[in-house]
């Protein structure tokens, strides 16, 4: 669904400044310390450490029928290192993420007959399904945005259809002195770059709700800005049913991604290669009654790995997805994601009062395919002689209310025991295992 800004109902801002009912008006300002030892990337800083704040303000008029909003982010970066880690995914200084004009459709004054739906046209973020492919991002410090048009359709009872054409936002600047500057430019959206499909739901599924999906990314090289001519079409089935007391839990997905991609883009490859690559995560869990209402899963996920093989590239791509909630904190970290990884793990989740909750996941790591690199650390074996299994990882997270509602702290810490490729391989670095930590503190408003 395309999704709203976070607490979309009025808060201090609006009431302070009196903002009518039909005007709503909100803020968020987040800082966060983190940092990291023993790094795993190849060239990256061996120790590092970052301030970075984010700043949000949304606003939505409601004209009835028709709503006009817009969002601002403006996510800036301190102190790194000269070689950082940092990308896009952590600087966006200044972006005007959202401005949409939203359309309500069908009958919104009790939601049945043949259903209600929300047309949406401009910029926007989108939450769809399970998040894993496409998300408005919430650990990462800048999120992702697409410009184009959206039509969402739920039928009385709860089926629903979302259908969309847009082009996704290609953050910048993207170089590297544009970054530790945190320069102002405006993110580029072009044809060159489309991103569309549809999303299906249907509640009452086998004790659960089914999804299904299918995605098209067409990409091609543009003025100054090379690329690897993703042409690439993703579908999928997804069957969950939520945590509930004294019940078990489940999210089953699988996903299949087909097409055509250049290994790499580098403008003297012009060599189109035929994509064949999947995806597959599985968790089974119960929540015990009474107490804390400890949640318990078990884990498997994995997405396959590219073997280098002549005209074929095996990769899986997550497209506009998130990942912090399956495989822990990205920002300076970030090890693991739904590329050459096969993993089996488990959490467990508990919530001491309302203001007070926390994780604790392990998982180990293997790769699917030994002669690619494993998951986002750029470490590789294109020999394969390095092996498949790459260790272990374990991420903690506590997050408490200070203030309800107005004022969050979110601390967390993983480590990354490395073993097999991420210590043999060639272009392993020689820094023993990942540390990292993080602290956040969010004021909303």
């Amino acid at each position: 669904m395309v999704s709203a800004p976070a607490a979309a109902k009025q808060g201090p801002i609006a009431s302070a400044i009196g903002a009518p009912d039909d005007l709503s008006i909100t803020a968020t300002v987040r800082t966060r310390m983190e940092g990291i030892e023993g790094q795993f990337r190849p060239t990256a800083a061996r120790s590092d450490a970052m301030f970075s704040v984010r700043s949000t303000m949304a606003a939505e008029y409601d004209a009835g029928p028709v709503r006009f909003g817009g969002e601002l982010w403006d996510t800036r970066a301190y102190g790194e290192a000269a070689n950082s880690s940092i990308t896009t995914s952590d600087v966006n200084a200044l972006e005007l993420v959202q401005a949409y004009t939203r359309i309500e459709l069908g009958n919104w004054a009790t939601g049945a007959g043949a259903g209600r739906g929300l047309l949406t046209v401009g910029r926007f973020t989108m939450d769809i399904g399970s998040r894993r492919l496409v998300a408005r991002n919430r650990f990462r410090q800048t999120t992702n945005g697409f410009t184009g048009i959206d039509l969402e359709w739920t039928r009385h009872g709860g089926a629903r259809m979302q259908a969309f054409w847009t082009m996704p936002q290609i953050r910048r600047p993207d170089d590297a002195k544009g970054l530790r500057d945190n320069r102002v430019q405006w993110d580029l959206e072009t044809t060159a770059v489309q991103f569309f499909g549809a999303h299906a739901t249907l509640p009452h599924v086998l004790g659960g709700t089914l999804e299904g999906y299918g995605y098209r990314l067409a990409e091609r090289d543009g003025a100054d800005r090379p690329t690897r001519n993703r042409r690439l079409w993703t579908t999928g089935l997804r069957l969950f049913a939520p945590p509930a007391p004294g019940n078990w839990d489940h999210d089953l997905e699988a996903a299949r991604q087909f097409g055509t991609v250049r290994r790499s883009s580098s403008a003297g490859d012009l060599t189109d290669l035929e994509a064949s690559a999947w995806f597959l995560h599985v968790e089974v869990g119960y929540t015990f009654k009474g107490g804390w209402h400890p949640h318990i899963t078990a884990l498997l996920d994995g997405a396959s790995g590219d073997g280098g093989r002549a005209g074929q590239f095996g990769r899986f791509d997550t497209l506009f997805g998130a990942r912090r909630f399956d495989f822990g904190p990205t920002g300076l970290f970030g090890a693991v994601q739904r590329s050459n990884i096969l993993s089996p793990g488990w959490r467990m989740e508990v919530t001491p009062t309302a203001r007070t909750d926390a994780m604790l996941t392990y998982r180990a790591l293997w790769l699917e395919n030994p002669r690619d690199a494993f998951a986002t650390t750029g470490v590789r074996d294109a020999t394969g002689a390095s092996g498949r299994f790459a260790g272990h990882q374990i991420d903690a997270r506590l997050r408490h209310w200070v203030v309800p509602g107005l004022l969050q702290a979110d601390t967390g810490a993983a480590v990354l025991l490395k073993h097999g490729v991420l210590r043999d391989a060639p272009n392993a670095p020689p820094t023993g295992n990942t540390v990292y930590g993080y602290l956040d503190l969010t004021l909303t408003l």
